[in-house]
């Protein structure tokens, strides 16, 4: 049996990364292209928890699926943490990943590379359709670099520098990146519930459980 989870995100970006690292093992990824109806879940939380339980609880609500949801961002010392979980509106309501990323590197253009250290951090929800939630978190140093480079990935990852790869996000392989990011290690530890969760919501709604 096919089991479905719907991801509460319309980035195809992340909808790849989570089938990448839960790989072929019988299980359907939605998305919200695949639900229209749902609409836009406005994120005004003031964490990434918030907004990841959110947008997981809404979806999970709204089409009797279990929904996974992640609430991620970039959080640079120098900027006392910022953008945060503003990352993917920095630049402002409707602007892109390239003016973020020109707007940080407008904001950075002075700073020493001691002071240049960020990290990734992403939070994932699991909300079932009778409403049982489960989070984890995980997160990814790094530093802002002074260009972007890299084709591969999408948000910030042109900017974000891996000291110990001599290499960004956006350059880095896709096996190597899901191993290590933020959202990686976030799903790497909540994998295992996320399975079961799965298993007993499908076998629930067959009359099985």
């Amino acid at each position: 049996m096919v089991k479905k989870i719907i991801l509460a995100t319309g980035n195809q970006g992340k909808v790849r990364e989570l089938r990448e690292i839960l790989g072929d093992n019988d299980i359907e990824i939605l998305s919200l292209r695949d639900f229209s109806e749902i609409g836009e879940i406005v994120e005004d939380g003031s964490t990434f928890e918030e907004n990841a339980l959110k947008k997981a609880k809404t979806v999970a609500e709204a089409v009797g699926l279990t929904a996974v949801a992640d609430d991620s961002g970039l959080e640079v010392d120098f900027l006392e943490g910022a953008p945060g979980v503003y990352s993917a509106r920095f630049a402002g309501t409707g602007n892109n990943d390239l003016e973020n990323n020109l707007k940080l590197l407008s904001l950075m253009k002075d700073v020493p590379d001691r002071q240049r250290t960020a990290r990734f951090r992403c939070v994932i929800a699991v909300v079932t359709p009778s409403g049982e939630t489960y989070t984890a978190d995980g997160t990814c140093e790094g530093m802002i670099a002074r260009e972007m480079s890299g084709d591969n990935g999408f948000g910030y990852d042109p900017l974000f520098f891996l000291p110990d790869y001599g290499k960004t996000f956006a350059q880095l392989e896709p096996e190597i990146k899901n191993r290590i990011s933020h959202r990686g290690k976030a799903l790497a530890r909540i994998e295992s519930v996320l399975a079961e969760v799965i298993e007993r919501v499908e076998m629930e709604q067959c009359g099985l459980g």
